[in-house]
């Protein structure tokens, strides 16, 4: 079969292990960013099977309709850059993990780097040693303080752990379902809403994107925050209102935030709103950019190829395709 491979930026896929399931087949792979319907199309001309890496490129109805040769789709997560209907029209399987019981140790990882370093001020302390500066000012400790995490999930539960380990006090907030399942699990869970926005010292946000997840922290939410505290994003911008981070750091609830995910991707602008303010630190969605979390990714993303091969489609999220 012939496979392409969009957005692998640094050429990694074929050093991983799991790369040879992929043996005797056409693969191809592209290590740039392309999101021109014209630019796809070219390079997808012959493409039986596509691999995506995560949400990078978009792949809408102009598109899919410019694709006769397109059989399978094979990828891990979530999937709102895809239009799964024309697909399913188009007969086109799309294959799709959902890993519900691996967390992403990658992205627990990064959160708590970002914790760490928005609380001690890491970045700023460095740019002031390369400008010759000394010391520019003080950092809290994480010991004693709350810890809130939205969203009781596979990773929210591993930075909770997280948390417990540095001595910090874990409040919940999440679905009623998440919210019980955290208090059988020995978890507090915050009385309401505005409660669990007001007492955090430390907020991280831990939930998938839907269209029921959408918008789901407020500009409200955000005007209960501490001063002190911190909001930490390694989810989806989208979770977050339009606008609402950026006004709010700005009027000084939430006192800082670190993010490592924007509503539009890759940020190519350095004139970005959230990269030029002293109280916000920004990663580029690196949350699941390590080899070993590659490595477990896709060696699910090719298992579902070599499936489909076989002629035993697995994951299939359009199970209509198969009638």
């Amino acid at each position: 079969m012939k496979i392409t491979i969009l957005d692998d930026y640094f050429d990694t896929l074929r050093t991983l292990p799991c790369f040879a399931k992929l043996g005797g087949h056409e693969v191809t792979i592209w290590n740039d960013h392309v999101q021109d319907v014209d630019a796809l199309a070219e390079r997808l001309a012959d493409t039986e099977v596509l691999v995506l890496i995560r949400e990078r490129t978009k792949i809408r109805t102009p598109l899919l309709q410019r694709l006769p040769k397109l059989k399978l789709i094979s990828q891990r997560s979530v999937y709102p850059h895809i239009d799964v209907e024309t697909c399913t029209q188009q007969g086109i399987i799309v294959s799709s993990d959902q890993h519900a019981g691996t967390p992403s140790h990658a992205t627990a990882e990064l959160t708590w780097a970002l914790i760490m370093a928005a609380m001690r001020q890491i970045p700023q302390q460095m740019a002031a040693l390369q400008r010759g500066e000394w010391q520019i000012g003080v950092g809290n400790t994480l010991r004693g303080k709350t810890l809130g995490i939205y969203g009781y999930g596979r990773i929210g539960g591993a930075v909770a752990d997280y948390g417990r380990a540095f001595g910090m006090n874990i409040l919940i907030w999440a679905s009623e379902a998440s919210r019980e399942r955290a208090r059988a699990d020995g978890c507090e869970v915050a009385e309401s809403k505005e409660a669990f926005f007001a007492a955090c010292d430390v907020l991280s946000l831990h939930m998938r994107l839907y269209d029921s997840t959408r918008g789901i922290v407020t500009a409200e939410d955000l005007s209960h925050m501490k001063t002190t505290a911190l909001l930490v994003n390694t989810s989806r911008a989208p979770l977050i209102e339009p606008g609402a981070l950026v006004a709010a750091v700005d009027a000084g609830r939430p006192g800082m935030a670190a993010v490592d995910v924007y509503e539009e991707e890759p940020v190519r602008d350095a004139a970005h709103p959230l990269f030029n303010r002293d109280n916000v630190i920004c990663t580029p969605h690196i949350g699941y950019v390590t080899r070993d979390e590659y490595e477990i990714q896709f060696t699910d993303i090719f298992d579902q190829i070599v499936a489909y091969a076989a002629g035993n489609p697995i994951n299939v999220i359009n199970p209509d395709v198969l009638k």
